[in-house]
């Protein structure tokens, strides 16, 4: 029987007795057709690969950057921690400009404002009449626990600050909303109790110069609204005063201070104290070093450049048993990356006069181009803060006085 053909190209018998498989020849035909194909397919594939661990590469060596950079930061350096005996009574923060060092803090008297409260009325809803209140901060002169005020001296640079309660503004609370919308110092509450309701006036401020007298119009006293009138001079006024404005009073190591505030930020240098309540004996405040936070970052700092030491040479090994190759083994870059990491932490320094080396201070560089830490040895150079520093991050211009991590700042060409 003769091979037949129907169409164009397309066997549709192979003929009796041929011997030929075209099946198999087509294939075979094919698959050298493909053979370019998957090669391709296999380069690219290969590309892929090395361009995901060039971007790996990348991302371990910015995040190296980053914590390099942080050991080199002078915050990170001059930071300090702040503890207090009694947190209940003081408590302590600091700021960039503290030293170490130690205080005894004794609270005498807190800061306070100054308080009045009027008659009670039947409800919130009841009204005095309209007129004019006029408030004006600032402190009573002479008097004490016994004897009113002589006197009253305006707060310097501030103004006595007027309030017109209209028609319909004479109830209690639209009276206190007239108020608190002001910005006279005070602040306006109701009080209701089994007796009544009563307007409240408290400064918002604490501290001798933030006490506060009220005064009202002519008319507004025929209207009623004189009952919210004070004077601390007149026993007889209207409104009564509950808590008496004054400073905080305190020492420091001995020396008496007087403040306007509890919150103290110009007492020592870089330090904030909070008066909580007063005390019956001095607390111990104490400044130190912000040592666990230089832990923190030198373990941040190897960490970092373990993984990024590990990857390179992971991507550059070649594995003997199973012959195959890390993805960027042989590239240039990397191999000269990976020499100058090691080339940084290989060359003593001179920044600092007790260590020139990085082991001494507990970090090691392994065979396999990873850093070990001895944490004894790491703990023990905390304690030389200043010279820890110099071996870290100190800069003397030249690469052999330069710290350690510093070189890394400098000589790994980060910004690139």
């Amino acid at each position: 029987m003769a091979t037949s053909v129907s169409g164009v190209g397309s066997i549709t018998s192979t003929g009796l007795g041929s011997g030929l498989n075209v099946t198999d020849i087509l294939d075979r035909l094919m698959a050298v057709e493909q053979r370019p194909l998957e090669l391709l397919k296999t380069a690219g594939g290969a590309l892929s690969t090395r361009l995901s661990n060039v971007g790996k590469l990348q991302g371990l060596f910015s995040t190296l950057r980053d914590k390099a950079n942080v050991l080199t930061a002078p915050t990170l350096w001059s930071a300090t921690t702040a503890t207090s005996a009694d947190t209940s009574a003081v408590k302590v923060a600091t700021g960039t400009n503290a030293v170490a060092g130690s205080y005894a803090v004794q609270v005498d008297r807190l800061a306070t404002g100054q308080t009045v409260t009027a008659a009670a009325l039947p409800s919130a809803s009841s009204t005095l009449g309209a007129g004019q209140l006029t408030i004006e901060l600032g402190s009573w002169n002479g008097g004490d626990a016994l004897t009113p005020p002589t006197g009253f001296t305006a707060k310097p640079g501030a103004s006595p600050v007027s309030i017109t309660i209209g028609a319909g503004d004479t109830s209690l609370s639209a009276i206190r909303d007239k108020i608190n919308a002001a910005g006279a110092g005070v602040t306006a509450t109701l009080v209701t109790d089994a007796t009544g309701t009563r307007l409240s006036l408290r400064s918002r401020e604490t501290g001798a110069e933030n006490a506060f007298r009220v005064s009202v119009d002519a008319a507004g006293a025929g209207s009623g609204l004189g009952a919210l009138a004070y004077d601390a001079t007149d026993a007889a006024a209207p409104m009564q005063r509950s808590t008496s404005a004054a400073n905080a009073a305190l020492s420091v190591n001995g020396i008496a201070l007087s403040a306007a505030s509890n919150t103290l930020t110009d007492v020592v240098d870089g330090l904030t104290l909070t008066l909580v309540k007063p005390t019956t004996a001095a607390v111990d405040v104490a400044v130190a070093s912000d040592t666990a936070s230089v832990k923190t970052a030198v373990t941040d700092f190897v960490a970092a450049f373990n993984s990024l030491a590990s990857f390179i040479r992971t991507q550059t090994a070649y594995n003997a048993d199973s012959k195959t190759a890390g993805a960027l083994q042989g590239d240039q870059s990397t191999l000269a990356l990976q020499s100058q990491l090691r080339g940084v932490l290989n060359e003593a320094s001179t920044a600092s006069s007790t260590w020139s080396r990085l082991s001494e201070v507990g970090l090691t560089l392994k065979a396999d181009g990873t850093l070990d830490t001895n944490a004894t040895k790491l703990d023990n150079a905390l304690g030389n803060l200043g010279e820890l520093k110099k071996l870290m991050a100190g800069d003397a211009g030249t690469t052999a006085g330069m710290g350690f991590v510093r070189r890394f700042v400098e000589s790994m060409q980060w910004n690139r």
